[in-house]
């Protein structure tokens, strides 16, 4: 048994480090620049054990690209856990989501390689099952509390999802500088706020 227990270690130990080093030569390759004999030289494996544990080059690619959009999540939920009121929640997440999809490697993977590679159905739904799908969930709650109006989620939360993916695209570019992150934030204050339903003068 407990040989057992540390071959199943040493598999993971592997799997982890497939999927560690060949994020970092999808980032900095790009998918199409990265062979699978660089994979397993970098990563200290043989060809063999990369495929114990996955099928090619373009699974492990998903495995990463998962990984990725699991990160950009957990930062886009820490920063909107740090408010009580629905409304900030969004806006802190959403402006975190900018900051966060701006790093070089997230833009590699998760928005230029990330269609490309799997096509964009399926990088559609990926996205849908991961920042699409909380940004859902924070839109609904402000229909639901009357912030917003009353209206289908599902449109919004692709517009706002696809000029939030358009706009790390741009920020993450050679033409972007330091000043325009906060300047595209700003923006994003401006659209969002935007959505929110009219206010009544005081006392009604």
């Amino acid at each position: 048994m407990a040989q057992q227990g540390i071959r199943a270690q040493q598999r993971e130990q592997t799997r982890a480090t497939l999927v560690r080093e060949s994020r970092a030569l999808f980032a900095t390759l790009g998918y199409a620049g990265v062979g699978l004999a660089e994979i397993v030289r970098t990563a200290g494996v043989t060809k063999g054990a990369l495929y114990h544990h996955f099928s090619g080059k373009e699974d492990l690619f998903r495995v990463v690209l998962e990984e990725v959009q699991r990160e950009i999540g957990e930062r886009v939920a820490t920063a909107a856990d740090a408010y009580g009121d629905p409304w900030d929640q969004l806006t802190a997440g959403c402006r975190e989501f900018l900051t966060a999809s701006t790093a070089p490697d997230v833009r590699r993977i998760m928005l230029v390689d990330g269609p490309a590679v799997l096509g964009w159905s399926a990088w559609r739904a990926m996205d849908a099952a991961a920042s699409a799908r909380h940004l859902g969930e924070a839109l609904t709650t402000l229909i639901e509390a009357g912030v917003i109006p009353a209206q289908p989620v599902t449109p919004l939360v692709h517009l706002l999802s696809g000029a939030m993916n358009e706009a790390a695209l741009w920020l993450s570019s050679p033409t972007a500088g330091p000043a325009d992150l906060p300047a595209a934030q700003a923006a994003l204050d401006r659209l969002l706020q935007g959505l929110r339903a009219p206010r009544g003068p005081v006392g009604e």
